[in-house]
């Protein structure tokens, strides 16, 4: 595969509920399709899931594993790839003390923020659910920075994933909050792979090319949810010709970003 990008820190696993495939038929698969840093970052298993049968994050219990067995492979496969371990998380200001004492202990390389849900998932507040509420949009936005500022994220995957169907002018508005304070960070902002391919309302046009005009850092997220993703071309050539029409050039390279050392 003709693959310019050589790392994918966006890497689910199984334990999630809604990825399938071995630990070690991702790291494999990338291997062959020329990745040479990999990070997985499964879904986090969020403390007030407890009992909850969640299908879209990993149980608490499955945490000491995950971390565990993705080390191992990290060792078995060195002279081939560099792995590191970490998770996507939604940053949910009423329960992030308990996420931050959950993860302490395991030591993780990095945090990338999904911000999947406005305040728990409890309460069905997906963010991605088409909506013309410029209070939702705002609460997106607000959240986000606040998230960033904490310092404990490497990068935002999907950050269009707030799927606002009001007019140009408002989305424009917000969204350059967003954009912006990203870029003061220095936190970039991902192109995923996994809405392209299941064809929903992002990767967006309409705010890469906004992302874009602002001078905003970039990356490739592959969001793989099956090991033959590493091999997806046609999602590689669809991602990549949006960044080109947006005039975006990737980062060579992901700078991880320790979480939790400014956490008190």
């Amino acid at each position: 595969m003709n693959n310019s990008m050589h790392y994918n820190f966006h890497t689910h696993t199984f334990r999630c509920h809604h990825a399938t495939g071995t630990d070690r038929e991702y790291v494999e698969c990338a291997i062959k399709a020329g990745i040479k840093t990999l990070g997985f970052s499964d879904h986090v298993p969020y403390p007030y899931l407890r009992g909850y049968p969640s299908t879209v994050r990993m149980d608490m219990d499955d945490t000491s594993d995950y971390v565990t067995a993705i080390r191992a492979l990290a060792a078995e496969y060195k002279d081939d790839i560099q792995i590191f371990v970490g998770f996507e998380a939604e940053y949910l200001r009423d329960h992030w003390a308990d996420l931050r004492d959950l993860l302490l202990p395991y030591d993780i390389d990095y945090l990338i923020l999904g911000q999947h849900f406005l305040h728990s998932e409890l309460d069905g507040s997906y963010s991605g659910a088409p909506d013309a509420d410029e209070a939702k949009l705002k609460e997106y936005v607000d959240l986000v920075i606040e998230a960033l500022n904490t310092g404990n994220f490497t990068y935002l995957a999907h950050p269009d994933l707030i799927n606002f169907t009001g007019s140009d002018e408002i989305y424009n508005k917000h969204m350059t909050r967003l954009c912006l304070e990203a870029k003061r960070l220095s936190i970039p902002l991902e192109i995923n792979f996994c809405g392209y391919l299941n064809q929903r309302h992002y990767p967006s046009k309409r705010f890469f090319s906004l992302a874009a005009s602002l001078g905003n850092d970039f990356v490739f997220g592959r969001d793989a949810h099956t090991p033959d993703a590493f091999w997806d071309e046609a999602t590689y050539n669809g991602c990549s010709a949006l960044a080109e029409e947006c005039g975006i050039s990737l980062l060579p390279e992901v700078t991880l970003r320790k979480p939790f050392l400014n956490d008190h």
